[in-house]
């Protein structure tokens, strides 16, 4: 049998692959893509792979999880190097754990390699760290693809902490709500990062009661990253 590796592919820029996932990809008999890899799929190009799209966006899914799990394991015994090539980080709502359960439990052996999660590397290239010694000491990450209700939504606006949404942008106007309804400060500041990375990225802030509607006013499509907290104010950035 061969080796699944289960690869992050980052934010979406090339030049934040790993050197690890760079050489993978270009020794790998099969690659197994998401949708949002971003320039990274111009790699996928110069590998003598074989390529499949597996990419799953919202209400769109090519394949679906338990076809990519399957499809893992049956590559797996009949080529050396399997890539599952995943945006961001595979173990940050990717479903990499999920995809490592099924290996390990089918007795496929494999390898997962981190890359660079869009959570913390989308806010930083609109100049937004998501720690600073002068505001929250610490940061929480959630999905607003939450599948079965188990956030504890009072803890979490309570929490001194800067809040990262990844996937939210169909329920921030719900995301929004539940924070000010358990105890968030409505004045919060909040930034939303539409297309981080690209030459469409564009940034928006405003205030907790407000970025819902400054998002759909200004049309914003995902991919994006909401940022809430006072962090959210800065924009570290020249030019």
């Amino acid at each position: 049998m061969g080796k699944v590796y289960i690869v992050g592919a980052g934010p979406g820029k090339k030049e934040l692959l790993t050197l690890k996932a760079y050489e993978l990809i270009k020794k790998a008999d099969v690659i197994l893509y998401d949708e949002l890899i971003g320039d990274v799929v111009e790699l996928l190009n110069q590998s003598k792979a074989k390529l499949l799209n597996v990419g799953k966006r919202s209400g769109k899914h090519r394949m679906s999880q338990e076809e990519i799990n399957n499809l893992l394991v049956k590559f797996s015994k009949e080529y050396d190097v399997v890539v599952r090539l995943k945006g961001g980080d595979p173990f940050v709502f990717g479903r990499g754990g999920e995809e490592a359960e099924y290996l390990l439990k089918n007795g496929v052996d494999f390898e997962v390699v981190p890359g660079v999660t869009s959570a913390i590397a989308v806010p930083a290239v609109a100049g937004i760290p998501v720690t600073h010694r002068r505001y929250d000491p610490a940061f929480v990450v959630i999905t607003g693809r939450e599948s079965r209700r188990r956030l504890n939504w009072e803890a979490l606006a309570k929490l001194n902490a800067t809040i990262v949404v990844l996937m939210g942008v169909g329920k921030m106007r719900e995301i929004c709500s539940r924070l000010i309804e358990n105890g968030k400060d409505p004045e919060t500041p909040a930034a939303l990062i539409e297309k981080g990375f690209t030459k469409e990225q564009r940034v928006f802030r405003g205030k907790l009661k407000n970025i819902a509607e400054i998002s759909e006013k200004e049309n914003v499509q995902p991919p994006a990253v909401l940022v809430i907290g006072e962090v959210a104010e800065l924009s570290l950035v020249r030019g």
